[in-house]
């Protein structure tokens, strides 16, 4: 029956393909075809920082609980530390470590006066050649004069004696002229005049490969050390990069960035409008502070909003230093509770003023949610103190009103954190 079906069903298709195929249809006159036209896009313009935080700002608090938050935070937060613990096996690192190390020892003018200098003068110098070499016998660097480069010769590693490291530099002078302090003759100030550099780069070899490149180069318009656009670069080759660069205008910018094999660990993006030249001539004018935003990124998804009032913070801690006196009569009988108020005053401002000009938002990018406000309270040093002492403390302050204090809310691992950013940047001593 089934195979009868079938074949009832093949001779039915082939006789509607046959009719089908028999009918004439009328002709047509050809149709011409319009081009089709594709719609122009318009180029996709990347946001500033302003808008960036504005949009940042707008997002709803997160309908988790602080508990679940934290986990959240932490995991984040220990995928970066990972990252930068593998900074330990850094060949670069361990050699820029030991030449500071080294310069400590025993350092050297490279200034051809009394400067001790730092692994950062190099980058930070034009005109300036010589090779020095570290002689381990003597434990000191010897010179060896030269018309075209500025090297020094080292061991790549505190326990090694063999010169097996080179850091080359070489600068383009600007017409930027400043004074370096290099000393004191019991009489007067003595100090290097040097030309700040337009660009300089230097390369850091260990047995003849590189390691590590470091490229800067400024733009000055102004005659002081301010520049108007800077910009400075350091790759290592076990994967690490660290980005700066900005532009002094009326809206100053900053950026930066630390990545691991292109992977963002830590960025900052800051703008504030500042009077950079103004400040440089008198800081204590609190006007020219202007105001500050910023984003601090932390991996792909935490991210600090931060909106300052520098000029209005300024003023109010001028104020409140004006308002306050130190109490000095350490013969009187109520000394010791009134520099405790004292203090207490001083510690209560400050909170204060941090609240009130600085406000701080702990962002989740994936999850388009804000975490929390960061504020600040007052609590009182631990100690057998015959006065109180008092300090401010940073809160987490939740969508439902819930605050945790950061340190506690964060586990160990997580505060490690910042001690090991610290310590890779402090390697470099910039």
């Amino acid at each position: 029956m089934i195979k009868k079906l079938l074949l009832c069903a093949v001779v039915l298709s082939q006789f509607a393909i046959s009719c089908s195929s028999d009918e004439t249809e009328p002709e047509k006159e050809p149709v011409t075809e319009e081009p089709t036209k594709e719609p122009v896009k318009e180029p996709v313009k990347d946001l500033t920082l302003a808008e960036q935080i504005a949009a940042l700002v707008k997002q709803p608090y997160s309908a988790l609980t602080p508990a679940d938050q934290k986990v959240k935070l932490e995991a984040e937060a220990n995928e970066m530390l990972v990252q930068l613990d593998k900074s330990k096996s850094s060949s670069a690192i361990a050699a820029v470590e030991n030449l500071n190390i080294l310069l400590d020892l025993k350092g050297v003018d490279i200034f051809n006066g009394k400067n001790d200098n730092k692994v950062e003068d190099v980058l930070n110098i034009s005109g300036v050649y010589g090779v020095y070499t570290w002689n381990n016998t003597a434990k000191s660097w010897t010179k060896t004069e030269s018309t075209t480069e500025l090297k020094f010769v080292f061991p790549a590693k505190k326990s090694q004696t063999a010169n097996n490291a080179v850091l080359s530099a070489k600068g383009v002078s600007s017409t930027v002229k400043v004074e370096l302090y290099d000393g004191y003759n019991g009489t007067k100030e003595i100090n290097d005049n040097i030309f700040l550099p337009s660009s300089s780069d230097a390369t850091l070899t260990i047995d003849n490969v590189q390691a590590a490149s470091f490229t800067q180069t400024a733009k000055y318009s102004s005659k002081n050390q301010s520049p108007d656009e800077f910009a400075y670069k350091m790759i290592l080759n076990d994967g690490y990069t660290w980005e700066m660069s900005g532009k002094k205008a009326a809206e100053n910018t900053s950026k930066a960035a630390l990545t691991y094999n292109t992977k963002n660990l830590i960025s900052f993006n800051i703008g504030s409008s500042a009077s950079i030249d103004a400040l440089i001539d008198n800081d204590a004018l609190v006007q020219y502070r202007g105001k500050a935003n910023g984003l601090i990124q932390l991996m792909d998804n935490f991210v600090i909003i931060a909106d300052v009032d520098l000029a209005a913070a300024a003023a109010d801690d001028a104020a409140l230093e004006k308002s306050l006196v130190r109490p000095t009569n350490y013969n009187s009988p109520t000394y010791n509770t009134d520099l405790s108020n004292y203090n207490l005053k001083v510690t209560e401002g400050a909170v204060a003023n941090f609240n009130k000009n600085m406000k701080l938002i702990l962002v989740s990018k994936k999850d388009g949610t804000k975490i929390a406000d960061i504020v600040q309270h007052t609590e009182k040093e631990e100690g057998d103190y015959e006065a109180k002492y008092y300090y401010a403390v940073n809160y987490l302050k939740f969508s439902d009103k819930t605050e945790a204090e950061m340190g506690v809310y964060f586990s160990k691992g997580f505060e490690k954190f910042e001690t090991k950013f610290e310590d890779f940047i402090k390697a470099f001593n910039k």
